[in-house]
């Protein structure tokens, strides 16, 4: 991922962590002040909604997530009997469970989502009864064999008068919390966010001791956490390509409803396409998508590029003519075109798909003037473009049907280049490639 583009800020910090500092001042500043019977309803409603739109959205890391939240939470009020521990089996509760779910949290986010079924389910609940064991035991009236194997102590105690718990905790509550936000930011999926987050809440509630309303408005708010990374999630799956991660032609939908006069629409195609995917495999063919796309991101003068099928993208300037948006796609048509494509390996199909296959590969290496395998700097991709605009009237289909038609008047004038709806060809300015070093993709 490149992180200089298209806002890879927003996912980790929106809406997640505006919810979490409307938490924090809420519960930890005293600015809003909420009955006992209302954090009652809060917390119950939470947990209810989020776990079943974790059902309903087949999101098993989202479900478990909730449910070790949950019987961590319980575990320490069971075992500190309702009271903000300060010593005896509800401090050893507090600390074991405060690494035991910092730590779950960590493997939920390195194992990926799975779904509902047994096989799934059964390593994690084999896992979550060990560690209720071993919290059992050590739990035992004092003393208690293994009582104190998380207090481990390296720095001055002063420095941790903030918290209730033991620098060990702190320092993995730290390690997991720093190691959901950064495969957040890499993968920039809510899913992850949604446990960074709701980690960083439930870390709040143990700190203040896991008793009392303040632990309880922060573990509502770390289930509130997980439900919104669920809504969140269905959100992306409607209106982004899920390929390519750019929006989706459901998005374009929407964009085109609230659309009004000027505007320039761009359709973009992929010139080639399915001689990548007959000659290199339709592993390379999605690798080729989504450098387009990556690229498409990048695009000036405030288009916003939209997957709508295939090898087909949209990009839609507002309040544009097509002159004023002729610059940025060329721009756009020469950085994909300067991008070297490389494969994984050399050892990728060099001939189409078919019974002769293997033959045609065994003799092209043999034949006189045999044609040499692609290496990974000899692969390029080109786009061809069509732009049309709307004025005073037409609709946004209309348009987009002028632009299509442009498109392919692109591809029989050579492809790799921007043509425009309504300007003849002997107006078309002729294309200059500028020479500079390719960009690996």
């Amino acid at each position: 991922m490149n992180i200089r583009n298209s806002n890879w800020w927003q996912t980790p910090l929106l809406p997640g962590g505006v919810v979490f500092l409307l938490a924090f001042f809420s519960f930890s500043g005293g600015i809003l002040k909420v009955s006992p019977a209302e954090l009652s309803f809060y917390y119950t409603t939470v947990f209810l909604g989020g776990l079943v739109l974790a059902w309903r959205f087949h999101s098993g890391r989202t479900f478990a997530a909730l449910i070790l939240v949950l019987l961590a939470h319980h575990a320490v009020e069971f075992f500190s009997a309702g009271h903000i521990p300060v010593a005896g089996p509800g401090r050893t509760a507090l600390d074991a469970v405060s690494v035991f779910i910092a730590a779950n949290f960590v493997w939920l986010a390195a194992a990926g989502e799975f779904g509902f079924t047994i096989a799934s389910f059964a390593p994690r609940l084999g896992v979550l009864f060990l560690e209720s064991t071993f919290v059992a035991v050590i739990c035992r009236p004092q003393p208690a064999w293994g009582s104190t194997v998380f207090r481990g102590s390296w720095l001055p105690p002063v420095w941790f008068t903030w918290t209730r718990l033991s620098q060990f905790s702190c320092a993995v509550f730290l390690f997991a919390v720093l190691y959901l936000f950064i495969g957040c930011v890499i993968s920039r999926k809510q899913i992850d966010a949604g446990l960074a987050w709701a980690l960083a809440a439930a870390a709040c509630a143990f700190s203040s001791g896991g008793v009392g309303r303040t632990a309880d408005g922060y573990i509502g708010t770390a289930g509130l956490l997980l439900l919104v990374s669920v809504v969140e999630m269905s959100y992306r799956m409607a209106y982004h390509d899920e390929l390519t991660g750019i929006p989706s032609r459901r998005a374009l939908n929407d964009a085109a409803a609230a659309l009004e006069p000027p505007f320039a629409i761009a359709v973009v195609d992929v010139d080639h396409f399915k001689r990548f995917n007959d000659t290199y495999g339709h592993e390379t063919g999605d690798e080729v998508l989504r450098m387009v796309a990556a690229q498409l991101g990048k695009v000036t003068g405030g288009g916003r590029a939209f997957r709508v099928g295939g090898e087909e993208f949209t990009v839609l300037f507002e309040r544009k003519l097509a002159e004023e948006v002729i610059p940025h796609l060329e721009q756009l048509r020469q950085m994909i075109e300067e991008t070297t494509f490389r494969l994984r390996g050399l050892d990728r199909r060099v001939v189409a798909r078919g019974p002769e296959r293997r033959t045609s590969v065994r003799s092209s290496s043999l034949s006189a003037g045999s044609r040499r395998l692609p290496q990974a700097s000899d692969l390029r991709v080109t786009v061809s473009i069509g732009v049309a605009e709307a004025l005073g009237e037409g609709s946004f289909q209309a348009v987009l049907e002028r632009a299509d038609k442009t498109l392919y008047r692109a591809k029989q004038n050579g492809r790799n280049r921007v043509e425009v709806d309504g300007r003849r060809d002997s107006d078309a300015k002729p294309m200059r490639r500028k020479k500079s070093k390719a960009k690996s993709a």
